[in-house]
């Protein structure tokens, strides 16, 4: 890199930040930078330090850093949401509602953590990143956290019905299958006794179904309560695609205890009379 000045007719001349670049066998220069309302000193000081030099003893004499916030990943991940538009499957309007579920897929991404955490990384005075800046959200605590993912649930089905119809067609193949999680508490209405697949004895759990299309993208969950088996978890998946996705021709891959020929027989052949 390096400092030009370009000549700007009657007015003083442009000062700006430059590099060189290859283009097959010429060099060429872009512009990184307008510096023209700089000082001098400072665009000279610029011109020693880019040249490998020390324009100051001391660096703490030429910069006040009040704050420091971490950006390059906020802007990616944002970036990619938006990218391939999840954002607008999410909602249409750019709520408040939105941008705070935007701030957890986000933070999950980056750096996953409780909503009490995630909150606290998001307000002016504990921030861990730009991520808030960035969405908008200020003044926000885990309550409004909660109050945005009862609101994300109220929309599960519309985003789940745009989810199928841009990456399930007619015809094409389905990855199923569920676990389950256990809990702490007692307070949950689904949370029941069942197989623990976390070997965590006298924990109450739910089970969940996750139904992906053949790249593994997911397109829909669903929450059954926790000592629901599961190939009985199948047939509302099923039924799912059926009627909300409007799919009648589906190949489905799962597990071999939870496809079973008494399940075919029983449930499957149902839904085809």
């Amino acid at each position: 890199m390096y400092i030009e000045r370009v000549p700007n007719r009657n007015s003083p001349p442009a000062v700006l930040l430059r590099e060189s670049y290859r283009e097959g066998k010429k060099v060429r220069k872009r512009t990184l930078a307008n510096l023209s309302k700089l000082p001098d000193e400072a665009v000279d000081g610029l011109k020693i330090l880019l040249k490998g030099g020390k324009a100051i003893e001391d660096i703490e004499e030429a910069f006040n850093i009040v704050r420091s916030r971490p950006h390059g990943h906020v802007a990616a991940v944002l970036g990619t949401i938006k990218k391939i538009g999840l954002d607008s499957i999410i909602s249409g309007e750019n709520t408040r509602n939105r941008r705070l579920v935007l701030s957890m897929i986000a933070a999950r991404i980056i750096a996953p953590k409780s909503k009490l955490a995630t909150a606290r990384g998001l307000q002016e005075a504990t921030k861990l990143s730009s991520l808030g800046e960035r969405l908008g959200l200020s003044g926000t605590d885990e309550d409004e956290l909660y109050l945005a993912m009862d609101w994300l649930l109220s929309r599960q089905e519309e985003i789940e019905k745009s989810l199928a119809a841009i990456h399930l067609v007619e015809g094409t193949l389905v990855l199923y299958d569920v676990s389950s999680t256990y809990f702490e508490g007692k307070t949950c209405p689904l949370a029941q006794f069942g197989y623990n697949r976390d070997k965590k004895k006298g924990k109450l759990q739910i089970v969940f179904g996750l139904l992906c299309n053949a790249q593994g993208c997911p397109i829909s969950v669903e929450v059954f309560e926790g000592n629901t088996a599961d190939p009985s978890t199948l047939t509302q998946q099923i039924e799912k695609v059926r009627t909300r996705f409007g799919l009648k021709k589906i190949i489905w891959v799962g597990d071999r205890g939870m496809i079973t020929q008494a399940r075919i027989r029983e449930d499957l052949k149902e839904q085809h009379e």
